[in-house]
């Protein structure tokens, strides 16, 4: 039986593939435990980014597997939506980057699991949608606070009452993705963001990534301050020191998160 979940690191770059493409890269509760505890390893690992994506190249993620679902008592159903919006939430709050690589469909849950990303990087022929409310549910992952939040909340009531989907172009439109390539340069594009990153100082990038999260939240006056003691935690790091004398020396520099 293949695993659900490939886990790959190469350099300072850590890859989540979910491996079911058979079924659209369905999520069963066993696929799902497996991306929760992948995420739990890498919230205390060294890896500076990370890239998430679907096996194949017809989908990134279909949401929740239904045929797992129709066979779940409700009090299974309850746990299993539990589960998906405490992985997703861990994903949200992982310290590194995270870059969606979104190769194909991703609908439902799949929808949520690239809102929980930092970054999001489509195929062409992707589509995109949270399509619960055709299912007499609604995005239990998530997507109600984290869409309206990415594209305002007019957008996310027509996209989510509807259960319309969105193709590449309108996403990129809409800012619900930031990029949009071929499908053969995907995921060469969405590791090339991850390297980039991963080659800028790790302590600042993790500090810019709480500035921005956290901040979004507070008043701006309560998020400046926020920001201020997050730059001071930058000043004392070897990382600062090493970033100036490289400019210097006019050379790259050797960041060692310190």
């Amino acid at each position: 039986m293949p695993e659900p979940l490939l886990v790959a690191r190469q350099g300072w770059v850590t890859t989540l593939t979910i491996n079911r493409p058979e079924v659209a890269n369905a999520l069963t509760m066993e696929g799902l435990l497996a991306l929760r505890d992948a995420v739990e390893k890498l919230a205390g690992d060294d890896a500076r980014a990370v890239v998430i994506t679907g096996a194949g190249e017809k989908a990134f993620c279909a949401g929740a597997d239904l045929k797992e679902r129709a066979g779940m008592r409700p009090d299974q159903v309850r746990t299993f939506i539990q589960t998906i919006r405490e992985t997703l939430t861990a994903v949200s709050r992982l310290p590194q980057a995270t870059i969606a690589a979104i190769n194909g469909a991703a609908l439902g849950g799949g929808t949520e699991l690239a809102l929980a990303c930092d970054i999001r990087v489509a195929a062409s022929n992707a589509t995109m949608g949270l399509t619960e409310t055709t299912l007499a549910i609604i995005p239990g992952g998530g997507g109600t606070q984290r869409l309206p939040r990415l594209v305002g909340a007019g957008r996310a009531k027509e996209m989510i009452l509807t259960g319309r989907r969105v193709d590449a172009s309108e996403a990129l439109r809409i800012g619900l993705v930031e990029e949009v390539v071929e499908p053969g340069e995907l995921l060469a594009r969405a590791r090339k963001i991850a390297e980039l990153i991963a080659s800028n100082g790790p302590i600042a990038v993790r500090a810019a990534k709480e500035a921005i999260d956290r901040g979004l939240e507070l008043p701006l006056d309560d998020a400046l301050r926020l920001e201020s003691d997050l730059y001071d935690r930058t000043i004392d790091t070897e990382d600062r020191t090493e970033g100036l004398t490289a400019f210097r020396e006019k050379r790259a520099p050797n960041y060692k998160g310190r």
